[in-house]
């Protein structure tokens, strides 16, 4: 499968990132890193020129400094650019649907898109709370809550 004519945007966070290596001293030269992501001095001229590129640019030069270069710094670069892979495969009518199936959960739990938990969230979940105001004072009020039913084990028969 050849990905090389995609691009979705005119530059990648991936090239942010590696400009923010080589101008931190960290990084490839820029003349590898333009051979690499296939752009010309052209192009460097106009993402500089753009105030996204400029501001992730920047961003990714402060936490190279504050942070230093770390794995999760790298990991996370690698996961922006392979997202694209994953988009082509689970659009290929050649790919399993339980390759499918994995690469839309982990594209889910990676973007934190997962429902939250009543346990992490601290809340009921799904469960009534009525409060009743009998009087002027706070300690007049009265709560009623209820959870929902727990699901019943077994079959359940009509009784009709």
């Amino acid at each position: 499968m050849d990905n090389s004519q995609i691009r979705h945007t005119k530059w990648s966070d991936r090239l942010a990132f590696d400009v923010a290596l080589t101008l931190e001293g960290s990084g490839e030269p820029m003349q590898e890193v333009m051979q690499r992501h296939r752009i010309t001095a052209q192009d460097i001229l106009e993402f500089n020129a753009d105030p996204v590129f400029l501001r992730k640019v920047d961003h990714y030069r402060g936490e190279i400094r504050d942070k230093g270069m770390t794995f999760r710094m790298k990991a996370r670069a690698q996961a922006e650019e392979l997202l694209t892979t994953s988009w082509l495969l689970i659009h290929d009518p050649a790919v399993s649907p339980a390759v499918k199936a994995d690469l839309i959960k982990s594209t889910v739990k990676w973007g934190d898109l997962e429902p939250k938990t009543s346990a992490s969230t601290g809340e009921s979940s799904g469960g009534v709370r009525i409060t009743i105001n009998l009087g002027n004072r706070p300690e007049d009020a009265r709560v009623i809550e209820h959870e929902p039913f727990a699901e019943l084990e077994g079959p359940v028969h009509d009784a009709a």
